[in-house]
């Protein structure tokens, strides 16, 4: 049986661990309901299925990590972190976590918990934290905003692929060989590749929405207040 490194199967993390993760990631996700809620309207509804389905089809994509019983795959939270805002779009990667899981069955569904911590949560949380750092040093240009986008989304893959460490450093019952440091590595290295692809795909499809609509893009959004006389470089190619 396959075991994904990022889509976490069944018994690669042992219960109680994945217990306390799946509350983890039950409140996060309340709260992101709760704080959504506000940023929703008639242009981020429509926008946010859009992304839903877009990050659905980028994480069909498998790479083989561990020969070919563990691999690892495009998460899309720097993506929809940007477009439709980290609440939003942490919902966004949850929900195609939950139907991979429930209809595909990629990923156990006892560990939809330590899944949406890692991708949903981790990655996209911090991709959203390196935009807006990025966004505040960075021109308000398309160059910009590429940068931006490829670094985060890098970023994002990372993050969430050490999420995986820790969790099986806690309660890891599947031996992936070597230890901690070894399994460390690893990953990173691995997903420093895919995480390139992903930062490359990410650049490529902000950059294409902001020309077209700017509007559209929640990250030049919310630092409207902060520069506003500057988004319409973006919409544009200076």
């Amino acid at each position: 049986m396959e075991t994904l490194a990022l889509h976490i199967s069944n018994g690669i993390i042992n219960g109680p661990v994945a217990a306390v993760f799946a509350a983890i990631a039950l409140a996060a996700m309340t709260f992101c309901v709760l704080r959504g809620r506000q940023d929703l309207d008639d242009r981020l509804v429509p926008l946010a299925g859009l992304v839903a389905a877009f990050v659905f089809a980028a994480q069909m994509l498998n790479f083989p990590i561990f020969t070919a019983a563990v691999s690892g795959h495009l998460i899309g939270g720097a993506l929809a972190a940007i477009l439709v805002g980290p609440w939003v779009g942490a919902l966004c990667v949850a929900v195609v976590l939950i139907v991979q899981a429930l209809v595909f069955g990629d990923g156990g569904v006892a560990m939809l918990g330590p899944n949406i911590t890692n991708m949903a949560l981790l990655g996209t949380a911090a991709a959203y934290l390196l935009i807006a750092v990025l966004l505040r040093i960075l021109p308000r240009t398309t160059g910009g905003l590429a940068v931006t986008a490829f670094v985060s989304a890098l970023f994002s893959v990372l993050v969430a692929a050490m999420g995986f460490v820790v969790q099986y450093q806690l309660g890891g019952t599947t031996d992936l060989g070597g230890n901690l440091a070894g399994l460390a590595g690893t990953m990173a290295v691995s997903h420093l590749l895919i995480g390139i692809g992903e930062g490359l795909i990410t650049a490529t499809t902000v950059v294409t929405v902001a020309r077209v609509r700017p509007d559209l893009v929640y990250a030049l959004r919310a630092r409207k207040p902060v520069a506003a006389a500057t988004v319409p470089a973006v919409g544009g190619v200076r």
